[in-house]
């Protein structure tokens, strides 16, 4: 037996990897799985080169749990290591295994990959265990089995052994701090988190399935009994979708696939893209695009990343921009290592490459989706409405491309990007200083008799309703030359698009002022001004809006934005149409008559912007009945 000291520049390594390896423990498992299959798929490499002329046999990698000895075990069926490579691989940490051995076979016509660094990646056993040992028989005829053992010092022995089959045992004697690593549900959700999608088949524990009695015995009905059949559990799908080539896939097993990654979601996604990119860095993947609600927040965090099948995060934040988190699906590159920090995805080139391709795709994808079926992209946008608003406040080059394929939707249910808008309504909202305006409602229900108002004039209102509308608003305004937003609410049409055609008023300025107190004298003064325009007979006697400055303001605070300007006050403008015959009506009325039909008027005019409430609106119906 060989005693020794593992080859490292301090005595406290171990306080060390226990403490700040990984931030989170269970991390252990996922190395050693990962190290597993990376011994299982040098084995396939060195077959396929002819280096290994034996039989490959059945590769698999097992997790053996004894809660009684307190033992967790990985084994795996590789390429093994003799005392030597364990000495080299193991004892020297500064030596990576995988490393070394993908420069060697870097020119190679194999395609397995070699995922993870077999050096410090299986040292994070001991961040749950107080003992480890490594049984293990090399490849070679002349193997001879060795065992490895560590108490978590940098003290080792290795000594002859017995093993029977080729590869790898890792036995790792668990903790007292660390007990709930012997629980098999703890294990297997571990399992189920990292090692979903490896490509060596991993197996843990059993199931047991209904199969047809073998000896064909048949039940009262004549048909072949079903009994309990005890079999592995394999816990991965080695070949998922995204590591096949798109021309082997059809629909159904894209949509199967998206069961496997989101079994809990019951929607079907719009679309998907598959991603598949080996210059100038590696990326395959699948992102699908799902119906997307109103609530952004809940859509987040849906993209799950790997290396070489290898689980890292579903929190890719910095890996894509962040409207491309919406999405859903797998983002696969062995360009990014399993021991990622935030500011090494922010700093990293490949990962700044992988981003702009991303986002590149997926504008590409929609602006083909746009000219092949415009039909069907209409169908579909109400659920990409939000996803493309949020891409192009958040990144320019998706704006930029955005252009081509971003609809807006007028209340009679017609689409058209904002440059086709903008011709449509060119020579009807264009008003005098040649801006063309574009009128917009954020509720036509709420808002029915403002859009029926320009309607009636000919004028075309869109809907723009999400909860990102104030902040895209202001982003079309500099990107659109000469384009001007409003809301239907915000003013008088003849003041939203100006075109200086005066209409005579029938109030002189001194039968205003003389009506202007009675009016105050029925509001909060603070909150709403009152204001005089000669409009046409036909439009309502009042008018309540809210500048259209004040309410974007508002929206963009809730929004979290615009603070900075401090909480913007809730005012309005009532607007008293000089022209209205009701209004000269009040004007000829005497003492309490006067303020009634005015208190009348500005009500409806309160409710038609469905300002009334409590006892006020009470107020209103009881005297409404009273006119009756």
């Amino acid at each position: 037996m060989k005693k020794g000291h593992i080859n490292v520049e301090t005595e406290n390594i171990f306080p060390i990897i226990k403490k700040f390896l990984y931030s989170d423990h269970e991390i252990f498992l996922r190395e050693l799985v990962s190290n597993a299959v990376d011994a299982s798929q040098k084995l396939k490499v060195l077959s396929k080169s002819g280096e290994y002329n034996k039989e490959v046999g059945d590769l698999k990698v097992e997790i053996l749990l004894d809660k009684d000895a307190k033992t967790l075990t990985v084994r795996d069926y590789g390429i093994g290591m003799t005392a030597e490579e364990i000495d080299k691989y193991i004892n020297q940490i500064a030596f990576s295994g995988a490393e070394e051995f993908v420069q060697k076979y870097k020119d190679s016509d194999s395609k397995e990959s070699i995922i993870g660094h077999f050096g410090l990646g299986f040292y994070s056993a001991f961040m749950v265990a107080e003992k480890v040992e490594i049984i293990s028989l090399g490849r070679h005829d002349d193997a001879t089995p060795v065992k490895w053992v560590s108490n978590g010092t940098t003290e080792y022995t290795i000594e002859e052994t017995e093993k029977e089959k080729r590869g790898t045992d890792i036995i790792l004697h668990i903790n007292e701090e660390s007990a709930e690593f012997l629980e098999e549900a703890r294990i297997s959700g571990i399992l189920n988190k990292y090692c979903k999608f490896l490509p060596i088949p991993v197996i843990f524990g059993t199931r047991t399935e209904k199969i047809d009695d073998p000896k064909g015995e048949k039940d009262e009905e004549g048909n072949v009994k079903q009994i309990d059949n005890v079999v592995p559990d394999q816990i991965n799908n080695p070949s998922p979708a995204w590591t096949k080539m798109p021309a082997d896939l059809k629909k159904e097993d894209y949509s199967s696939f998206y069961r496997e990654l989101y079994p809990m979601t019951f929607e079907d996604p719009l679309f998907h893209i598959h991603l598949n990119v080996d210059y100038p860095f590696n990326l395959t993947g699948i992102l699908y695009f799902p119906k997307i609600k109103e609530n952004v927040e809940i859509q987040k965090n849906k993209i799950q990343l790997y290396s070489n099948q290898v689980f890292i995060t579903d929190n890719v934040e910095e890996i894509v921009p962040e409207f491309l988190t919406l999405l859903h699906g797998v983002i696969d590159s062995p360009d990014i290592p399993l021991n990622v920090s935030r500011s090494y995805l922010q700093s990293d080139s490949n990962v700044k490459k992988i981003s702009s391709h991303i986002t590149k795709k997926v504008a590409d994808k929609l602006k083909q989706m746009f000219n092949k079926d415009r039909e069907d992209f209409e169908a579909k946008w109400p659920d990409l409405k939000i996803f493309s608003e949020y891409g192009m406040l958040s990144d320019d080059k998706f704006a930029d491309k955005a252009k081509a394929f971003h609809l807006v939707e007028t209340t009679d249910g017609k689409f058209f990007t904002a440059e086709e808008f903008k011709e449509e309504v060119k020579a009807t909202q264009t008003d005098k200083d040649d801006k063309t305006i574009f009128l917009y409602t954020s509720n036509k229900e709420e808002q029915f008799s403002f859009v029926k108002a320009a309607n009636d004039r000919g004028y075309k209102v869109l809907e723009l309703k999400s909860p990102l509308t104030a902040h895209w608003i202001q982003k079309m305004e500099t990107s659109l030359e000469n384009v001007s937003f409003a809301r239907v609410d915000a003013d008088t049409l003849d003041k939203l698009i100006n075109k200086e055609e005066d209409i005579p008023s029938k109030l002189s300025e001194k039968e205003q002022e003389e009506l202007k107190p009675v009016f105050e004298g029925i509001v909060d003064k603070d909150k709403f001004k009152i204001q005089f325009e000669s409009m046409s007979e036909s439009e309502s006697p009042i008018v309540v809006t809210q500048p259209e400055f004040i309410r974007r303001m508002q929206e963009q605070q809730q929004m979290g934005g615009a603070g900075f300007m401090g909480a913007f006050p809730e005012t309005y403008n009532m607007i008293v149409n000089s022209n209205h015959p009701k209004i000269s009506a009040i004007l000829a009325a005497k003492g309490d008559e006067q303020s009634e039909k005015a208190k009348q008027l500005t009500d409806l005019a309160m409710l038609s912007q469905g300002m009334l409430k409590g006892e006020a609106l009470t107020n209103f119906v009881n005297r409404s009945i009273e006119l009756v």
